[in-house]
């Protein structure tokens, strides 16, 4: 029994290493794996059909204890408070730029991390998506307002939020300092969650560039 839970202890801490080093950010070293999991899964949604095989690729590396040649992931760099990455699927490159959320109230115990992200695929530009770290109630909605310019609409999956039109939305993160969601929580709780826009423009051109549209 005590060999068993410190190959667990072992596993745990590799597996931690690689998603800290996917993200970019050496400071989720000392994350709780499930909090890191809801990150990489929640990402990994976002790059719509391919999201279940690369799940099963990283799964397989930390079983492992290395992950598999050319699967992770791959930083194009941090900008401010955003950062942008690709993901190489199949022979497709898939470019995605992310951010976690500044501030959210009111506070959710056991909540997992909130990040914004939009994603750019083959025959998907501009994918905006919120992972709102619990699960939003059948039909809920959310509205995504960028300092004064008009609401963009988010229809719910689970526990994500897209945007309607990505495209307008995207337009909208442009033009703005701040991002702020608004959405009903458990139990049918106003959530407010805040995201600085600082660093968008950079983290969103990197990931335009690394995956440009046809």
């Amino acid at each position: 029994m005590r060999a068993r839970r410190g190959g667990r202890g072992r596993e745990g801490r590799h597996e931690r290493s690689i998603l800290a080093h996917w993200l970019g950010n050496p400071y989720l070293h000392g994350m709780r794996i499930a909090d890191l999991r809801l990150t990489f899964l929640f990402v990994l949604a976002m790059l719509g059909p391919l999201a279940t095989a690369s799940l099963a690729q990283t799964r397989h590396a930390a079983a492992a204890k290395h992950p598999p040649a050319g699967a992770a992931p791959k930083s194009l760099g941090t900008f401010d408070d955003w950062q942008a990455a690709t993901h190489a699927e199949g022979g497709t490159l898939v470019c995605y730029a992310f951010t976690r959320a500044a501030a959210s109230a009111p506070a959710l115990a056991g909540r997992g991390e909130v990040v914004l992200t939009v994603a750019q695929r083959p025959g998907a530009r501009d994918t905006v998506a919120i992972s709102a770290g619990f699960a939003y109630a059948t039909g809920a909605a959310v509205a995504v307002v960028v300092d004064q310019q008009p609401a963009q609409d988010f229809y719910t999956a689970q526990r994500s939020a897209f945007a309607r039109d990505g495209a307008a939305t995207v337009a909208a993160l442009h033009k703005g300092r701040r991002a702020v969601a608004k959405s009903p929580g458990p139990k049918n709780t106003a959530i407010t969650d805040q995201f600085s826009l600082r660093g968008f423009d950079a983290a969103y051109a990197a990931a335009v560039k690394a995956c440009p549209g046809k």
